[in-house]
Order: C-alpha cells, then structure tokens, then sequence
C-alpha cells in the first residue's frame, strides 16, 4: 500500500510533546515509520517534501527527514511532474486548501496512494475521491480494524 506523508507529519516527532494529541501522533507516526522501514508500506515522497524540509531550520531535523525519505521511498514525484499537476493542484486550491499543501495532495494522488498522512486541521477537512487524508492515529486505527 503506498503512503504519502506530508511535512508536518514529518516534524511531529520533533514538536512539544506535552500535548496528549502531539504525543500520540508522533508516537503513531514513528510506529508507520517503523512499518515503512520494514517494507509493510510504499513509501511516496516528492519535490514539495523537499522543498519544504530544505526550509526547516533545525538543520539535524531536516538532515534526518531527508536521510529517511530517501532511504525509504518507493517511488519519488519530481519537479518534472509539475506542469501535469498544476491543473490537479488549482482544483484544490479552488476549495481553500493552500498551494503548497496542494501541491502535497496532488503529488500523492499521481503516485495513486491510498492514504495521505498529515496532522494539518485544515488539511484535513479536504476530501477527495481518490485517497483517503487521515492522522497517522486514525491511519493505524484502520490499519488494525482489517
């Protein structure tokens, strides 16, 4: 099953985890991790992945981030996709969600992922008929229903 993280479930390890639902979002997130690492799930990053973890100013973070993802990914969408994008890109903006977070979605949904995986509230909102956008929490509470 291919998976799409996007940048801030990515950085939940790293965010205070006073925060009961900080706390169990990154330990979700780092129990996919584990799943991904083990090659129980495909692994789909991209360009806009890049891009936005190349703005991180912990540079260990970002340094970490980036060694995963390239370790792990079963398939890469590249800045050459961005034109066959941009129209998938401009229909979800139409609905509010912003352009990088955009660009996120449409990357996952060109690489056919089954779920995209964020901890954005506003992200979260977006529906779509061609994944499913879910918290890392509700992604293993589906994974142990089937």
């Amino acid at each position: 099953m291919k998976i799409y993280l996007d940048n801030c479930c990515y950085n939940r390890p790293y965010d205070d985890q006073s925060q009961l639902r900080i706390h169990q979002e990154a330990e979700a997130k780092l129990y996919v991790q584990e799943m991904i690492s083990r090659k129980e799930l495909e692994l789909v990053t991209s360009f806009m992945l890049d891009f936005e973890n190349g703005q991180n100013r912990n540079v260990l973070n970002q340094a970490h981030i980036k060694q995963f993802m390239r370790e792990n990914e079963t398939y890469y969408v590249g800045s050459s996709h961005y034109y066959t994008l941009e129209q998938k890109v401009n229909t979800i903006m139409a609905t509010g969600v912003k352009q990088k977070d955009a660009f996120h979605v449409a990357c996952a949904i060109y690489a056919d992922c089954a779920y995209f995986l964020t901890t954005d509230d506003r992200l979260l909102k977006y529906h779509c008929s061609e994944l499913q956008i879910v918290t890392p929490c509700e992604f293993i509470r589906r994974l142990e229903a089937n």
